[in-house]
């Protein structure tokens, strides 16, 4: 893992620093205060000779400053207070994005019209299991993905990127995507014509369907001007369950993998360039967008 990598993983980032504070803070509580107190004990009890000696001569001892010279023998050095301030805060902040809820930025086009440039939006990190943070080893089953997800996972050719894009195909599904319409198991997939969409930077027009895939309907996009076929896919592992021709592509999904497409079917690179999600790689069920700066109206639960 290089610099660059280490950098751009805020989970790691906030793994390292919730270790170290930690570290500093029992370090403190356990041993470093005791220091500081047998220290102050120790000063203290000399201070207070010294004053008993001057009472005994007669001379009345200036006890005013005692309350400070104790306060400054107690007072934690800054890099220990700040460790023990942040620590419960990073703690905190880690458990939730590594167990719960990770925020998340939209930043390309691919999901229109579901999700757009800018949305923030909130991942479930347990639905699809609870995982090991950093590693992302999945320690306790509790559900997998469905068709239709939204789902966020690790791009597959570099696993510092998170990617979103909808599940189309889950372990064992044989997907056709032929002439830009989908059938999944030999089913094909029911679409709803829907009035075109504007897309307000380009300024231009696409088709858009109402997609139901499984449980899932939501909205898709077609460019009539973008050809039917998939140009240039990679080299991906089991690149050999798929084969490609003019009128699109047939896949067979392995097990422990799903497939994966963005809503603006002609501006995706997906699962249709790429190949396969492993389990592995799977990050959280995308279900709310809670801001846009652009758009308050856009807040609220999505499919």
């Amino acid at each position: 893992m290089t610099l660059q990598d280490i950098l751009g993983n805020f989970s790691l980032i906030l793994f390292i620093l919730t270790i170290a504070t930690g570290i500093i803070w029992v370090l403190d509580k356990f041993y470093l205060a005791k220091q500081r107190q047998a220290k102050a004990d120790a000063v203290l009890a000399e201070y207070d000779a010294r004053n008993a000696k001057l009472a005994a001569e007669g001379v009345r001892p200036d006890e005013s400053g005692r309350a400070a010279l104790k306060a400054n023998l107690l007072r934690q050095p800054t890099w220990i207070e700040y460790s023990g301030s942040f620590f419960p805060v990073i703690a905190l902040v880690f458990f939730l994005r590594s167990f719960l809820y990770e925020p998340f930025k939209i930043p390309s086009t691919s999901m229109l019209p579901t999700l757009e440039v800018g949305d923030l939006i909130l991942v479930n990190k347990y639905q699809y299991g609870i995982r090991l943070p950093i590693i992302n080893k999945k320690i306790v089953e509790i559900g997998n993905p469905q068709r239709g997800d939204v789902m966020v996972f690790k791009y597959p050719e570099n696993m510092a990127l998170d990617y979103i894009k909808r599940v189309v195909g889950v372990p064992g599904d044989t997907v056709v995507y032929k002439n830009k319409k989908l059938i999944v198991n030999g089913v094909p997939v029911k679409y709803e014509p829907l009035p075109d969409y504007l897309d307000q930077e380009t300024l231009s027009y696409s088709k858009q369907f109402r997609e139901q895939l499984g449980e899932a309907s939501h909205g898709i996009l077609n460019n009539p001007r973008a050809p039917s076929y998939v140009p240039n896919p990679h080299d991906f592992p089991n690149r050999e369950l798929c084969n490609y021709d003019a009128e699109g592509f047939v896949c067979k999904v392995p097990q422990g993998q799903y497939f994966m497409m963005g809503d603006n079917r002609d501006n995706s690179l997906d699962s249709r360039y790429w190949g396969f999600v492993p389990d592995q790689n799977i990050v959280g069920k995308a279900f709310l967008i809670w801001l846009n700066l652009g758009d308050l109206s856009r807040i609220g639960r999505f499919h």
